[in-house]
């Protein structure tokens, strides 16, 4: 890897000199680099590269005839760009999903053909990742895109640089040119696009074609477990070495671009990095904790306010639903609060192909979940609020492929609920705007209208006593020791006095030394 405080990037450069380093760090990354000229095809609106396309698809499948291949290779180039916007949603679920392929001779099975190896294990051996750079392209007008990744001959990323050295051109230059002239002039080549990447050395950002300029974001860390995000100059080398490294950009292209089932508007989400990085930490704890031989605790992801936690949930649930160790598991997504419920149900209704699953549900109780779970063996998405948990204790499954996604670990009483509810619902109509009551909504989370509810208090001190004391009892806990983090004093205060009415002689007072 190339190391980001030794790398010479010069603030002086021109676009040129910074193309150059684009293509010297993709080069260290394992990127083959081609000039456009060299590039054989019938004429100049040509953008595949049919030899290598050609190439993959007989390594995979070495019994393809000719015109099965030349089939293939069509299904992509004959989408017209007409319509950039399907053809594009259309082109990245054929690179991300592949197709089943009906054979020439009838005699044959059908195949599943991929047209690009996402193996995390063989990818990077079987594919085939250039940089090309003058590339020529004629459309509407002749073009030059700066540089295009290539993987497996087909152009899934396009570059657009600018200058820092000239003021009055900024980075936002380069997603106009990229988002409305290249659009406009050189669709053939959008039509294939996974994503883009603007920089100009210092910003560097990547997005989609049908993404707003305020959706275009920096790629921070290289493998998610660094502690502090990269900005400025070394975010150009965490997008190179983060998002661009070969299993990466694969796996991105795999799973981590999202088109709705259906949109008034053409939305295509692109996930950003924390999304990235958490779900398939997340998808890995599952594995690894799945029973029998785990515990079953797929662990806790943290997500800041705005991070797109809902995407990072539907992210995760395709990984889930798209994995073999899982054997399609169903996943229960639980909300605390019903507009964040009804948010994920519209993103999570809306994303059935992407998901993989046509059964997405909206639980109206405990009974009606368990009714559900009952005779299914596999598959299925539920969505519910933690409120409806508190009818009974009784068990859902005993399959150990539920996979169960908590929000918040909070007992309310759902009149009280519905009562905060109904309070917000008022603020609106007597004119408070979204902005102030969205705020206030986030900020609940930390009163003690919820955190210190009385019956939640009680809960969780009959909770800790039994947990705690048959780990002692198992001999689990060596020292005997515990201890509670509180969001206030009174909470800590009140959840002691419930401690201590169910077991009076814990409450030995502190000794003085002496």
């Amino acid at each position: 890897m190339a190391d980001c405080k030794t790398a010479k990037i010069n603030m002086k450069y021109t676009e040129s000199k910074l193309e150059q380093s684009f293509i010297e760090l993709l080069q260290e990354e394992g990127y083959t680099y081609v000039s456009g000229q060299d590039i054989e095809r019938k004429n100049n609106q040509e953008v595949l590269i049919r030899q290598d396309l050609s190439h993959f698809l007989l390594q995979q499948h070495p019994d393809l005839e000719p015109i099965e291949i030349e089939a293939l290779i069509n299904e992509l180039a004959f989408q017209s760009h007409s319509n950039l916007y399907d053809s594009n949603k259309y082109i990245c679920k054929l690179v991300a999903d592949g197709l089943i392929f009906k054979r020439h001779n009838p005699l044959k099975k059908d195949i599943h053909v991929r047209y690009v190896d996402v193996n995390p294990e063989t990818c990077q051996a079987n594919n085939m990742y250039k940089i090309v750079s003058q590339f020529e392209i004629y459309g509407n007008h002749l073009r030059i895109p700066d540089l295009i990744l290539y993987i497996n001959g087909i152009p899934l990323v396009v570059f657009e640089l600018k200058t820092v050295i000239e003021e009055e051109i900024k980075i936002k230059d380069a997603f106009d040119q990229l988002t409305i002239r290249y659009r406009r002039d050189i669709p053939e080549l959008l039509k294939y696009n996974a994503f883009l990447v603007i920089s100009d050395g210092v910003n560097t950002k990547s997005g989609t074609l049908f993404s707003p300029y305020e959706f275009f974001y920096a790629w921070n860390k290289i493998t998610g477990y660094e502690k502090k995000a990269l900005d400025g100059i070394p975010s150009m080398f965490a997008l190179i070495q983060g998002m661009l490294n070969h299993q990466r950009v694969v796996d991105i292209i795999h799973h981590f671009i999202l088109f709705p089932d259906n949109s008034k508007k053409e939305v295509k989400i692109l996930s950003r990095y924390p999304q990235y990085y958490a779900a398939n930490k997340l998808y890995d704890n599952i594995l690894l904790h799945q029973k029998p031989e785990g515990d079953g605790k797929g662990g806790t992801y943290f997500g800041a306010t705005g991070c797109g936690k809902s995407f990072t949930m539907l992210f995760l649930t395709r990984l889930l639903m798209r994995s073999t160790h899982m054997a399609s598991p169903t996943i229960i997504v639980i909300s605390d609060r019903t507009d964040l419920d009804d948010q994920l149900s519209k993103d999570f209704t809306n994303a059935k192909s992407f998901i993989g699953d046509e059964q997405i549900v909206n639980i109206e109780s405990r009974r009606h979940l368990r009714s559900l779970l009952k005779d299914r063996e596999s598959g299925g998405v539920f969505l519910t609020t933690v409120q409806k948990f508190a009818e009974d204790t009784e068990v859902l499954t005993e399959r150990n492929n539920v996979y169960e996604g908590r929000a918040a670990k909070v007992n309310l009483d759902t009149n009280k609920v519905k009562e905060i509810e109904e309070y917000y619902e008022s603020c609106v109509a007597e004119g408070a705007s979204e902005y102030h009551v969205e705020a206030s909504q986030k900020a609940i989370a930390t009163m003690e209208v919820i955190l210190g509810d009385d019956d939640r208090i009680r809960d969780v001190a009959n909770d800790f006593v039994k947990h705690y004391e048959n780990r002692v009892e198992e001999k689990a806990t060596v020292a005997g020791k515990a201890m509670f983090v509180c969001a206030s004093r009174a909470i800590a205060y009140k959840l002691f006095q419930e401690i201590i009415a169910l077991r009076p002689d814990w409450n030995i007072p502190e000794l003085d030394e002496n």
